[in-house]
């Protein structure tokens, strides 16, 4: 029997020098906030020419780690749970849109996801969450007929719910699925009159927060959310 092969694998120079600026970061070298040193210094520290650098560069910035400006130093930056799922924005529009069935997929986990969360809302909801639940439904209801801003305040209350269990990672799956889906939302919210039957249902949702009713406003929720996944069509699954 021949012996296992185990060959060695060339990797690219900036995918070495990748490597190293992150352990600069993940060791603690350097923080949030600072300028990374300057494509020279760089260059004399790893014996590599400019392309190696700058592509690992973009490689950092592409993960959220580095902010690179025009004719300045890049910096480094914070990561939050917000800017991790934007780092998964165009892959996930890029499978949405060639796939009918992972909208499905979506919609089937937003249902699982805001159940708990609003039954989060309900447990923590302070007055000032529902001033803001409050302050964004009537944003909301003076947009009616104007889709945009309407389905921006819809996100908004959505988000709002989320963000309430105090936990940033919720908000950031929030704003991120909420995102995803706005791209496949259609015209029947406002030409069927729908937006009113979103409206009411908003206030059933936030009148049972308000009431630190949790199974009240989960089932408030399951409702809005099954009525309105209609209102979600992939293109290619409608015949366009």
């Amino acid at each position: 029997m021949p012996p296992a092969t185990d060959p060695i694998v060339r990797r690219k120079l900036s995918d070495e020098v990748f490597d190293r600026l992150k352990a600069l970061i993940t060791s603690g070298e350097l923080h949030p906030g600072d300028a990374m040193p300057s494509e020279r210094d760089l260059m004399e520290r790893f014996g590599v020419g400019r392309p190696a650098i700058r592509e690992a560069m973009q490689q950092l910035s592409n993960m959220g780690l580095l902010t690179i400006s025009h004719g300045e130093r890049a910096r480094v930056r914070q990561p939050t749970a917000k800017s991790i799922f934007q780092q998964v924005d165009d892959a996930a529009h890029v499978m949405l849109s060639t796939s009918p069935g992972s909208l499905e997929h979506l919609k089937e986990a937003r249902r699982f996801f805001e159940r708990g969360m609003v039954r989060e809302a309900a447990a923590k909801a302070t007055e000032e969450t529902i001033v803001g639940l409050r302050e964004t439904l009537e944003r909301q209801r003076a947009n009616l007929g104007n889709a945009e801003a309407f389905i921006a305040a819809d996100m908004q209350f959505h988000v709002l719910i989320a963000a309430t269990s105090g936990n940033p990672l919720f908000e950031a799956v929030s704003e991120a699925m909420l995102s995803w889906l706005k791209e496949y939302h259609t015209d029947m919210l406002i030409w069927t009159g729908k937006e009113k039957f979103t409206l009411a249902e908003h206030e059933e949702i936030l009148a049972c927060i308000a009431a630190h009713d949790p199974v009240g406003a989960e089932q408030a929720m399951i409702k809005h959310l099954d009525r309105s996944a209609a209102l979600y069509v992939h293109q290619m699954g409608a015949g366009a």
